[in-house]
């Protein structure tokens, strides 16, 4: 037995229990890790309180780092002892897990393993928003919510650094310094400006190429208004609630594009996967991005890292650490 977090009826942070977890030997095609850190994402409040739909009693958690401990019959190109990471797997709030081997993905010793566990899904769907769902370049004008957030973040430096004009939007001052420190060209606080009159004052009227929206529900509407002609809104979170449904007729005023792309979508087969981590642990190596693990708790904490990320407590990532785990 080992330990790890379940959730056996959906609802708010209290509902995430510290048990007993069994977890058996690796088949076919299988791997066993025992995890060092652990990501924790706002997907994971969506299934803890029921927004995102699976059975119960489940594990929750979608990415991890840690190392091989056993291996399935036959399996070749992974052995015990590697260092490696994965994101898209439900189960990763436990101290060991068993996983398919073709979504790992072996670590370079340039990403530690709180790094991995801090990006590996946030990094990776920032590489899809900004390199495959819309492909940004030199000279756009994007607009990200959410800007602080871990994903969020990612997208304003890696956007800077692709030559992108970047407009972030943010709860409060102290997350509106971290943007502006990411490279925001222009910061909006969202309750102290309107943030639709405040991307068309920056743009003179034009618009933005692409709007990156997690929060859902409460600003999705605002954000078609944000867009210039044939502009994409993309949805990838609802951090407020599912938006209202939208009539197709909204987007035929500016010919607009819109979306609400998965990651696990982007990285089903395995040479995307490899393909999209290694741009992305690029990205870390080359300073692109700037990892912020702001915020590590005990895995038997999970329930106050949801309670502080819920309540925009948090700033970047925040990563769960086993607590058996001790580092070497």
């Amino acid at each position: 037995m080992v330990k790890g977090i379940k959730v056996h009826q959906v609802g708010g942070p209290e509902v995430l229990k510290w048990e007993d977890i069994e977890v058996k030997e690796p088949g076919e095609g299988e791997a066993k890790v025992k995890h060092t850190a652990v990501g924790v994402n706002y997907i994971d409040v969506n299934y803890r309180n029921g927004a995102y739909s699976t059975s119960t009693p489940f594990i929750p958690g979608f990415e991890a780092a840690g190392v091989v401990t056993a291996v399935g019959p036959g399996l070749t190109g992974l052995k015990v002892g590697d260092r490696v990471a994965y994101a898209g797997s439900l189960g990763s709030y436990a101290e060991e897990k068993i996983i398919s081997a073709d979504k790992l993905v072996p670590l370079p010793s340039s990403v530690d393993d709180v790094m991995a566990a801090s990006i590996m899904l946030k990094g990776m769907t920032a590489q899809m928003l900004l390199r495959r769902v819309f492909k940004v370049k030199k000279g756009h004008k994007i607009f990200v919510h959410a800007a602080a957030g871990g994903v969020g973040s990612l997208l304003v430096q890696w956007a800077k650094a692709l030559g992108a004009t970047v407009i972030a939007a943010v709860s409060n001052e102290e997350k509106a310094a971290q943007a502006k420190e990411d490279g925001a060209d222009h910061v909006i606080i969202y309750s102290q400006q309107n943030f639709v009159d405040r991307v068309k004052e920056i743009t003179e009227g034009a618009g933005v190429d692409v709007v990156y929206d997690a929060v859902g529900k409460d600003t999705l509407m605002g954000s078609l208004e944000c867009l210039g002609l044939r502009g994409y809104l993309v949805n990838y979170g609802q951090a407020s609630g599912p938006p209202d449904p939208l009539p197709i007729s909204a987007l035929q005023p500016k010919s607009l594009f819109l979306t609400r792309p998965s990651l696990f979508h982007y990285v089903r087969i395995r040479d995307e996967l490899l393909e999209a981590a290694g741009e992305l642990f690029a990205a870390v190596a080359t300073g692109v991005i700037k990892i912020r693990t702001n915020h590590i708790y005990r895995l038997s904490e999970a329930a106050k890292a949801h309670a502080d990320l819920e309540g925009r407590k948090t700033m970047g990532s925040c990563v769960l650490i086993p607590d058996s785990y001790h580092s070497p």
